[in-house]
């Protein structure tokens, strides 16, 4: 039997179902041994760090990432920075696969004036900051104001969106950060708006965060229902076709017509609106939107244009990877084909696609890419070369060092009826996971 050693570079849901696809290809000729790297000490990636916590059905994926992590061939080397502590080109020479699963995780800019102004930022930055990733506690967004904008039409918009929107004692029982508990709790944001560029049937929404939005007992929720009807009235017959679509659009017709309770809290989903212009003296006050018309399919812009409240902005259009030294960027993600990024070397999840689809589309793209892998192993492999060698040992958290965290945030939520407090400083996590900073 032929041992295959891979690298997987990113633990998140990608590479989980990387490897998982690996283990399930094992036979008699050919078996694995997976070593997973992250930059954090913490694994499971956008589950952790950019679910909502008010989702949390979402993250009992991380079930099948434990049971991946049990099997024993599988090492997890966290605190492990590519291009800081290991090089692509070392991980080439070591193992017979690489796998990128790296995602993306810079926000998009929306390139208009005022967008500096203090009272922008990006979801890049406010989802994790909730969510308690270490890098993004400072991030202290306000939320003294009355009104919130988020520009995009996504589930990340839409998540930003209704977080601003929830009643702070909604998030008490999950597992949401401390430090932005106490912000949402001290929130007097009353008027929430999510705006997207283009129609209602453009919108990339998924239908379940769409029912769920009537749902929230203290928010009244807005559409105006004329832009549903014509949205409707645009598509024609693809509403019979596109399963998606019909679903998304039947699910904004129902919140168009529902009935309002008179809530203090008011969530808008607002279409056929571009940014133009951010406006303030110090912080952002306004925001002016030229309004848009659909003709044949395609968003065209007209002369009318309006002023919406703002003293918080959210900008969610979409991600970028970061730069990895070794391979191309191309349109923010791994320049591949296929998910081949040359001899040996793969890509996969939003690093190889950019930022689309849900957390299950990452287990059929990684699949693909597997079969791929399968089909262009080398005939012998390299032999069993270690990269323990090549890393400071007290420096790794292993995934006994992730376990020790786990434990910890688990006990810590139970004593307060919490699924879990997050840990959610470096050196914490470090010492947690018996590692030493550098």
């Amino acid at each position: 039997m032929k041992t295959y050693r891979v690298a997987i570079v990113g633990a998140g849901p990608a590479g989980y179902f990387t490897a998982q696809a690996l283990n399930n290809s094992c036979d008699n000729e050919r078996n694995f041994l997976i070593d997973m790297f992250d930059r954090l000490p913490t694994p499971w990636g956008l589950v952790r760090s950019g679910v909502a916590p008010d989702h949390p059905k979402i993250r009992t994926v991380t079930k099948v990432f434990e049971k991946i992590a049990a099997e024993p061939n599988y090492r997890y080397f966290g605190n492990v920075e590519l291009g800081r502590d290991v090089h692509i080109s070392d991980l080439e020479k070591l193992y017979d696969v690489v796998v990128l699963a790296t995602g993306t995780s810079l926000g998009k800019k929306l390139g208009i004036p005022g967008e500096n102004l203090p009272g922008v930022i990006s979801a890049a930055d406010f989802v994790p900051w909730y969510n308690g990733h270490p890098d993004y506690v400072d991030v202290n967004p306000s939320l003294t104001g009355k009104y919130a904008l988020v520009i995009g039409a996504g589930n990340v918009a839409m998540d930003c969106g209704r977080m601003l929107a929830l009643v702070s004692h909604e998030l008490s029982s999950t597992d949401i950060a401390d430090h932005a508990l106490e912000v949402f709790h001290n929130s007097s944001m009353r008027d929430v708006t999510i705006v997207g560029r283009r129609g209602p049937e453009h919108a990339a929404f998924t239908s379940p965060e769409l029912r769920e939005l009537p749902k929230l007992d203290q928010t009244d929720v807005f559409i105006d229902s004329q832009q549903i009807t014509e949205a409707i009235a645009r598509v024609g017959n693809r509403m019979e076709s596109e399963k998606d679509l019909r679903s998304n659009l039947e699910a904004m017709r129902e919140i168009a017509h529902a009935e309002h309770r008179g809530n203090e809290r008011r969530l808008s989903l607002a279409f056929l609106l571009t940014p133009l212009e951010i406006l303030g003296d110090g912080k952002v006050e306004q925001v002016r939107f030229s309004v848009n018309k659909v003709i044949d399919d395609k968003v065209i812009a007209t002369d009318e244009s309006i002023e919406l409240l703002c003293d918080l902005l959210i900008s969610a259009i979409g991600y970028e990877g970061l730069e990895i030294p070794g391979v191309s960027n191309e349109r923010g993600r791994i320049a591949n084909n296929d998910g081949k990024v040359r001899e040996g070397v793969y890509v996969v999840g939003w690093a190889k696609r950019g930022p689309s689809g849900v957390i299950g589309t990452n287990k059929s793209d990684s699949s693909e890419v597997v079969k791929k892998i399968i089909a262009e192993l080398p005939a012998t492999p390299k032999g069993a070369v270690d990269i323990s060698g090549s890393l400071s040992g007290e420096k790794v958290v292993t995934h006994d060092g992730w376990s020790a965290i786990n434990a910890a945030e688990l006990s810590a939520g139970e004593a307060v009826g919490r699924p879990r407090r997050k840990v959610v400083s470096w050196s914490e996590l470090l010492s947690l996971g018996g590692a030493k900073a550098t």
